[in-house]
């Protein structure tokens, strides 16, 4: 279950390390998601890439201390999830968890993380609880969530005329809260909601489901599901011709989908994600060096360069804090301080409740005439800004914010 690798650095880090206290211990950082199942193509061995990409970049802590990436797979259940979250902080000494995809498992850890006075980043965590009721002062939201992907595409797919919609939700947290957000999105541009139908998480036949949507009159169908259950949904979905009579709107679909199944499947959906690899040349070069590590040759997705970008900032506040670790309050408090330059997500702050703030790319997939290559896959529709794109903070019910 766990995999630890240590990382060499840069050739700075090694100079450093002669010079390092002896009594200081590795900085230690978690990689916690689903290795194995539904999400290990969405985050997986790509999300331990990324992390180990921002350590080599950073460079070395005060004192040349080391920083150690260990690596688990929670299997989608909670239990599991919380056990490895006390093994790490209690017996391996891990300072911080990061990325924990399945919102379940992630407001289990996020728990743990406050009681300890740890940190936990989560970038394929989505429900925006995150930053609301559940919300801890050693938690910040890094990549997307619920009420951003829900809101922002419920109104844009409405605006271009989707008006009916059905929705097709994974039966946990996660799912729940993405169709509660596009939802009320849908409804407050004007749209109606028809139905709704929930299937268990890892489902591999959608044939019932998709009869159900089918046969509701809805023009609209909402994909309140991700990682393998969104691919499998999309493609059985070509299959029953749902193209021709129903547009399609997902949230968090991202490049693995159409990479799977080939455009031809994706019927022109449209996605709201806050990173895409052709956007500009910072996030191309990052993604020529993740395709190049990534042992299936993949573009990294949001969620996978959120792990990038998230490790970078913490070690960069650790450095700023001379090298301690200790106090997860002070950590996130810290990070919280100060604007960063983020060279994938532009801009980005980090506000009182935990939700990192930047733009969010609006995009639709492209044709198979369109595409120029494996993995063009999407086009820029709309670039949101922050204050257009999440949730305002005085409506989430984070108790730390005044």
């Amino acid at each position: 279950m766990y995999r630890r690798t240590l990382l060499a650095g840069l050739a700075a880090s090694a100079a450093f390390a002669g010079r390092a206290r002896a009594d200081a211990p590795p900085l230690r950082i978690g990689v916690l998601n689903d290795m194995s199942g539904v999400y290990a193509d969405y985050q997986g061995i790509g999300s331990v890439i990324a992390a180990k990409f921002a350590v080599a970049d950073f460079g070395a802590l005060p004192g040349g201390r080391a920083v150690e990436i260990l690596s688990a797979d929670h299997q989608n259940k909670p239990d599991l999830g919380a056990a490895i979250a006390r093994r790490w902080i209690d017996i391996e000494g891990v300072d911080m968890i990061l990325d924990v995809p399945n919102s379940a498992v992630a407001l289990a850890v996020a728990e743990i993380v406050r009681e300890k006075n740890r940190v936990m980043i989560g970038s394929g965590a989505g429900t925006d609880a995150l930053t609301g009721k559940a919300c801890t002062p050693t938690f910040v939201h890094w990549t997307y969530d619920t009420w951003e992907a829900g809101h922002a595409l419920g109104r844009a797919v409405v605006k271009q005329g989707g008006k009916k919609w059905f929705f097709l939700t994974a039966d946990y947290a996660f799912g729940h809260v993405l169709e509660s957000s596009m939802a009320e999105a849908v409804r407050a541009a004007g749209g109606e909601v028809i139905g709704q139908v929930r299937h268990p998480l890892g489902t591999a036949d959608f044939s019932q489901y998709l009869v159900q949507a089918q046969s509701s009159g809805a023009d609209v169908l909402g994909l309140a599901n991700a990682g393998g259950d969104n691919t499998n949904t999309l493609k059985q979905a070509k299959e029953f011709g749902l193209a021709r009579t129903m547009r399609m709107a997902g949230p968090v679909v991202n490049i693995n989908a159409p990479h799977a199944l080939g455009l031809a499947a994706m019927g022109g959906i449209l996605i709201v994600t806050p990173f895409y690899w052709d956007h500009d040349d910072p996030c191309r070069a990052f993604a020529r060096r993740f395709q190049a590590e990534h042992p299936r040759h993949n573009m990294p997705n949001d969620m996978q360069a959120g792990c990038y970008s998230a490790t970078l900032v913490y070690l960069r506040t650790i450095a700023g804090l001379g090298g301690k670790s200790d106090d997860g309050g002070a950590v996130v408090a810290a990070m919280k301080r100060a604007p960063v330059q983020d060279p994938l997500f532009g801009t980005t702050t980090i506000r009182a409740d935990g939700r990192a703030l930047h733009p969010v790319l609006l995009m639709q997939a492209k044709t198979p005439e369109e595409s120029k290559g494996d993995w063009d896959f999407f086009k820029t529709v709309s670039v949101l800004p922050p204050d257009q794109a999440w949730r305002p903070m005085q409506d989430g019910g984070c108790k730390l914010v005044g």
